[in-house]
């Protein structure tokens, strides 16, 4: 194994692009528990007596639906724009605390349309407070709307339509939940939709199901990034054409474990997808349900597989390589990434610099 020498670099500091974060998996626990009593929603004592919470795993369908159902409740408790708001700058703030320069946070405005008049006054107010939030807490701030693999996908061309509209502070479009529903063909329609506004390509797949699913999505989405695409490692041909189309990876490994995809952290493929030459950008996916944040990923990555501080650099010089991050705070971050390796503080000249 290569990498193994580390000088224990804290980690907070080091410049990162966080890429997969979920709108409501984002809430800190607290923030629900407080949602919850202001609106009278009851949750699940699964969910309450214990935190995180013990998932089963989502390999299985039962699992999975038991993880939904979690989920489900938690987006219940969203019922307001200022409840919105709230999350919005709740998770900026958490992430910018963590190092984050640049986050991408993914909603389906669908699941709060009914409690604010609309998809588009819901996803305009999550817009505005991505805004507000980037100044208030010194982090960018871009959004990612999202269809469901659940529903029809004319509802994901109504969807794209809109992210089409706000194209700028929306940076891309995703596909999100359960990838063994829905034909993932069938969704292409709405993602040209978004990719002919200049808008990323951002589905999950490789998560649940393995390189066919990968190898399908690509044919059919032309992905950017790939949400998870860990399976693409049980495949060469499959990593190979991942890694030689420049596809992103959005590496979830707390999540994975969380879910079941797989049994320990140390079985996560990350060290294979990084010596393959794959693009990944380490996320936190939904830490409410999950109980690990953006920091936490890249500790696994340490302590778990070895990477030094040298290859946890380079994790985050790819994580804002594969984002919609503005050209500007890329420069900044990888000046400071080499500063965090350098032991400078950020924002340091370097020594050809002084």
């Amino acid at each position: 194994m290569t990498g193994t020498t580390r000088t224990a670099r804290d980690i907070d500091p080091l410049p990162k692009a966080h890429l997969h974060l979920h709108f409501t998996g984002s809430m800190a626990f607290d923030t629900l528990l407080d949602l919850s009593v202001a609106h009278r929603v009851r949750l699940p004592e699964s969910l309450t007596a214990h935190w995180p919470p013990t998932l089963a795993s989502a390999m299985d369908e039962r699992g999975w639906f038991r993880f939904q159902r979690l989920y489900d409740a938690a987006r219940a408790c969203v019922r307001s724009e200022d409840d919105m708001r709230r999350i919005v700058d709740e998770a900026a703030a958490t992430d910018a605390a963590e190092g984050s320069r640049w986050l991408e946070i993914q909603v389906d405005p669908t699941s709060y349309a009914p409690f604010v008049g609309g998809i588009t006054p819901a996803l305009e107010i999550v817009l505005d407070e991505a805004q507000k939030a980037s100044e208030r807490h010194d982090i960018g701030v871009g959004v990612v709307v999202a269809a469901s693999r659940l529903k029809h996908p004319f509802d994901a061309r109504t969807l794209a339509r809109l992210a089409a509209r706000n194209a700028g502070p929306v940076v891309g479009f995703g596909l999100s939940n359960d990838e063994r529903r829905g034909d993932t063909e069938s969704f292409a329609p709405a993602f040209r939709i978004a990719r002919d506004a200049g808008l990323a390509s951002l589905p999950h797949g490789g998560e649940l199901l393995g390189p066919d699913a990968v190898t399908e999505t690509l044919d059919a989405l032309r992905p950017d990034r790939l949400g998870h695409g860990v399976r693409s490692a049980d495949s060469d041909d499959v990593l190979r054409r991942v890694v030689d189309d420049g596809v992103g990876l959005e590496v979830c490994p707390g999540s994975n474990v969380a879910l079941g995809v797989y049994e320990e952290a140390r079985d996560v493929p990350l060290r294979r997808l990084f010596d393959a030459g794959a693009k990944m950008a380490l996320g936190a996916d939904d830490p409410l349900l999950f109980g690990s944040r953006l920091s936490d990923q890249y500790r696994t990555a340490r302590e778990v597989h070895g990477f030094s501080d040298a290859e946890l650099a380079q994790l985050a010089r790819d994580s804002f390589a594969i984002s919609r991050a503005p050209q500007d705070v890329v420069q900044r971050a990888n000046a400071d990434i080499d500063a965090w390796l350098l032991g400078q503080p950020a924002g340091s000249p370097r020594p050809n610099e002084a």
